[in-house]
């Protein structure tokens, strides 16, 4: 389905080193299949490695609404909010 195929591009576009056009199809891929996890998951990946930690948390914290089980997911959290501190603990 075309939800899926962008979430893939996406893939592909985030081992490209290619965070904005990844991003872009993420946000397609929710906006085709709103209760598709998979893709709030991989753009917060994309969130959390530019440093938007805020924003990769509300989309690690949507994957866990839609799936509770889903443990990347919460270890992913944990971890940007861990980082987020630390950014605030060093004033930047």
């Amino acid at each position: 389905d075309l939800a899926t195929a962008l979430n893939d591009r996406g893939q592909v576009r985030y081992l490209r080193v290619e965070f904005a056009a990844a991003l872009k199809d993420y946000t397609a891929a929710i906006e085709c299949q709103p209760g598709f996890e998979v893709p709030y998951y991989n753009r917060g990946l994309v969130r959390y490695r530019l440093g938007d930690f805020d924003e990769a948390m509300q989309d690690f914290r949507k994957v866990l609404e839609l799936n509770p089980q889903f443990e990347d997911a919460a270890l992913s959290l944990k971890q940007a909010i861990l980082d987020k501190e630390e950014k605030q603990k060093r004033g930047y």
